[in-house]
């Protein structure tokens, strides 16, 4: 199936909380979207849902382990194949391993930064060529407002978040001239599946640290994937828009 007169949109990590709001906007907006996972029961719950929800005709699941560079390659492959070139990548993968420095596993250090990290770089270098040869592309990471700042006992997460913006910033500056922004967003604490399993005692002196005095909501993240991706952001390149509800400033 071709549907190469509108835009081809690929998020990673698609199916948690943030991401299915990220492929609605997109789909909203009239792109085909690509939605990357690696649980397959998972992934097809969730794509009952999306076409329960109106979105099986723009929504596509694809498996690839991000972290994983021939993985990522064979599964951009199988897209332009499908539909044609990516225009809009959205790194939004990541997991956490959390553990104070002096007690980290090399293990939990290394599948972090791959997940995180690694997974960057292999999603745009897949992309990217052909973004130039378009003349056009988006790529927005997907960060945290603790790759911002200081969290304890999240050394390895907070490394390869700050990482995620270094590239967006020295890419940015590399494809400009070809039409093609790279940003990122740093979230703050966002009311997903996972926050709202922390104990409630718990999440509420969190809350208690933002000033708007509230959980952020995954609508309001896909908003702003929504708006970079698009026309109206053309002049916004190797910015991080923070998205955080006041909790760290600067």
């Amino acid at each position: 199936m071709k549907k190469d007169q509108t835009h081809i949109a690929l998020v990673t990590g698609a199916t948690g909380g943030l991401g299915t709001h990220m492929c609605k906007s997109l789909a909203d907006e009239g792109y085909v979207v690509c939605a990357n996972y690696r649980t397959q029961n998972k992934a097809d719950e969730w794509l009952e849902e999306m076409k329960n929800d109106g979105y099986g005709d723009q929504v596509y699941l694809y498996k690839a382990d991000v972290a994983d560079y021939h993985e990522v390659e064979a599964m951009i492959e199988a897209i332009e194949s499908d539909f044609g070139n990516v225009d809009i990548l959205v790194n939004n993968a990541g997991i956490t391993r959390d553990g104070i420095f002096k007690k980290m596993s090399f293990e939990n250090w290394d599948v972090v930064i791959k997940s995180n990290l690694y997974s960057v770089f292999n999603c745009c270098r897949a992309v990217i060529n052909q973004m130039i040869e378009n003349q056009f592309g988006r790529i927005i990471n997907i960060s945290s407002v603790n790759g911002q700042r200081a969290q304890f006992g999240q050394v390895n997460y907070a490394a390869a978040k700050a990482g995620m913006h270094g590239i967006s910033k020295t890419l940015a500056i590399e494809v400009a001239k070809y039409g093609i922004t790279v940003n990122t967003i740093s979230p703050g604490y966002i009311g997903t599946d996972m926050v709202m399993a922390v104990p409630e005692d718990i999440r509420q002196k969190i809350i208690q640290t933002i000033p708007v005095g509230r959980l952020g909501g995954t609508h309001e993240i896909a908003h702003l994937v929504a708006f970079l991706a698009s026309e109206r952001a053309a002049f916004i390149t190797g910015a991080n828009i923070a998205i955080n509800g006041g909790q760290h400033v600067y």
